[in-house]
C-alpha cells in the first residue's frame, strides 16, 4: 500500500518532458579478460534501442548509443550486464532535454520511466546532460549504502519501484 501511494504521488508531480536519452556510460564490475568484455558487449548490442556499443576494456566500460527516437528503458541495460554474469559499476545516461525544470525531489517522465532528481542545483535544463543513476543496482553497493544514509529527504529512495529512477546531474 505504501509503495502505491509513494508511485502514485511520484506521477502526479512528474511531468512529461520532450527529451530522449542519446547514450550511457556503463562501467561493469567483476569483467577480468577480453572474453567477459565481449560476453557483455553481446548482451549490451542485443538491446533493441541500442544503435552502437564501444567498450574500453581497460576501464572495463561501455559507451551505448541509442537509436535516435527509440524508448530506452535502463533495466534492460543493467539486465543484460547481470546476464553476462556482471554488474553495473556505474551508469551514467546522457539525456537531450529542452528547457527541463530541475530540482531536488522533482520528476519527470520520458520512455514510461519516472526520473527523479537527487542532489541537483535548482535550475533548467537544455541540451546534452549527463546524470548518474543512483539507485540499487546501478551503482556499487558502497556508495549505494552511503546515500541511502543521507537519502532521508527523498522519500521514493530507499523504496525499490518498478521504473523510478533517481538520477543526480553532473
Amino acid at each position: 500500500m505504501k509503495k502505491l501511494l509513494i508511485l502514485t504521488v511520484i506521477l502526479f508531480v512528474s511531468v512529461v518532458v520532450n527529451a530522449q536519452i542519446l547514450k550511457a556510460e556503463l562501467t561493469a564490475t567483476g569483467l577480468t579478460c577480453s572474453m567477459c568484455s565481449k560476453a557483455t558487449y553481446k548482451q549490451l548490442i542485443s538491446i533493441a534501442a541500442v544503435e552502437k556499443v564501444e567498450p574500453d576494456l581497460n576501464n572495463t566500460s561501455f559507451l551505448l548509443y541509442f537509436k535516435k527516437g527509440s524508448a530506452v528503458n535502463i533495466d534492460d541495460v543493467k539486465n543484460k550486464v547481470e546476464d553476462a554474469g556482471f554488474s553495473v559499476g556505474e551508469l551514467v545516461v546522457v539525456f537531450n532535454f529542452k528547457n527541463q525544470q530541475a530540482e531536488n525531489n522533482s520528476s519527470f517522465t520520458l520512455d514510461n520511466n519516472t526520473y527523479t532528481f537527487m542532489d541537483t542545483k535548482a535550475g533548467t535544463l537544455s541540451g546534452a546532460v549527463k546524470a548518474k543513476i543512483l539507485d540499487k543496482g546501478f551503482i556499487e553497493d558502497k556508495e549505494y549504502k552511503q546515500i541511502s544514509k543521507t537519502a532521508m529527504q527523498y522519500p521514493t529512495y530507499a523504496t525499490i519501484i518498478k521504473n523510478v529512477y533517481h538520477i543526480k546531474v553532473l
